[in-house]
């Protein structure tokens, strides 16, 4: 008797015939006509996004309000408040007969024991652009938090030392000073310099400004700083919003302009000129000088030799 198989046999599986697959039909003049339709809405896009591009620059920033040096490719800029202190201590030094020099060491030494800013507080008792201290002999609270004051006893105190012209910027600074820190001023010796030339009126067209308050001044406030530091250098004349300065060398006419225009924040300006360049203000973006037009662009004041700048005030 033989064993029937365990295995049961599997049923067979029959396969259903595979149908052709149907080939889509292709019309070229279709296809073409798509291609077309969808190029036309990319560079529509294209051009929509070019054009929403140039009207919006993203790389194209509002810049803050502040002045700034240009010098040999560099910015150097100050805030308002900075601007208007660091002219009151460069008028300072043209007032005293001092170098370009002077002012660079005293614009140093208030950038480092300040920020160029006119603080009623400090290390136990300084006070100051300087942090000159009453206990020390410096002078007065009263006396030493106006900056005119500050600055002139500073001055007074540099050129007691035989050398100061002669040595670095950083010691001709520590040696007024005497600071724990006795480096620290040498970090501010570019801007210093910078700005020192530009105020004293030895860098042309180097400084441009940013005041974009709605608020307005009279010509007779911006000029206060230029009247107290340049009294008997340059002769000034106000005609409305503009005060005319004039002087028998360019480089007092620059600096009475440059210190002008450093005092914004007394009131925004509108323009300026010196000689044959002229700048107009810009909300926005810190202008530059160009050429100027018309009879302000004249190097002379009716034959008289003078040379002639102008500051309009915002009116």
């Amino acid at each position: 008797m033989t064993k029937s198989s365990s295995r049961r046999a599997r049923p067979a599986t029959t396969r259903r015939p595979q149908g052709r697959r149907r080939r889509r039909s292709t019309n070229p003049a279709r296809s073409i006509a798509a291609l077309v339709v969808v190029l036309a809405i990319l560079a529509g896009l294209g051009w929509g996004g070019y054009k929403v591009w140039k009207t919006v620059d993203p790389f194209d920033t509002v810049e803050p309000e502040g002045c700034r040096v240009t010098a040999s490719g560099q910015s150097y800029d100050l805030d308002l408040e900075q601007s208007q202190n660091a002219a009151i201590i460069t008028a300072e030094s043209i007032r005293r007969g001092l170098s370009a020099h002077a002012a660079t060491v005293a614009l140093a030494t208030a950038m480092q024991e300040s920020k160029l800013r006119n603080i009623d507080y400090g290390d136990r008792d300084s006070l100051g652009l300087f942090q000159q201290r009453p206990s020390q002999g410096w002078g007065t609270s009263k006396q030493i938090m106006d900056p005119w004051y500050s600055s002139g006893k500073f001055y007074e105190e540099l050129v007691k030392f035989g050398n100061w012209k002669d040595i670095s910027i950083n010691d001709a600074a520590q040696q007024v000073q005497r600071s724990g820190y006795p480096e620290a001023y040498r970090k501010h010796e570019p801007l210093a310099k910078a700005w020192a030339s530009a105020l004293t009126g030895h860098s042309p067209s180097a400084l441009s400004c940013v005041n974009r308050s709605s608020e307005t001044t009279t010509i007779d406030k911006l000029i206060q700083t230029v009247r107290k530091g340049m009294a008997d250098k340059i002769a000034i004349q106000t005609t409305g919003a503009t005060a005319t300065f004039a002087a028998r060398d360019l480089v007092s006419t620059r600096a009475a302009v440059a210190l002008t225009m450093a005092s914004t924040n007394l009131g925004p300006i509108d323009r300026a000129t010196v000689a044959t360049t002229s700048w107009s203000a810009d909300p926005d973006h810190h202008a530059s000088w160009s050429a100027a037009s018309g009879p302000s662009a004249s190097p002379a004041v009716s034959g008289t030799g003078r040379v002639t700048g102008t500051v309009t005030a915002r009116s």
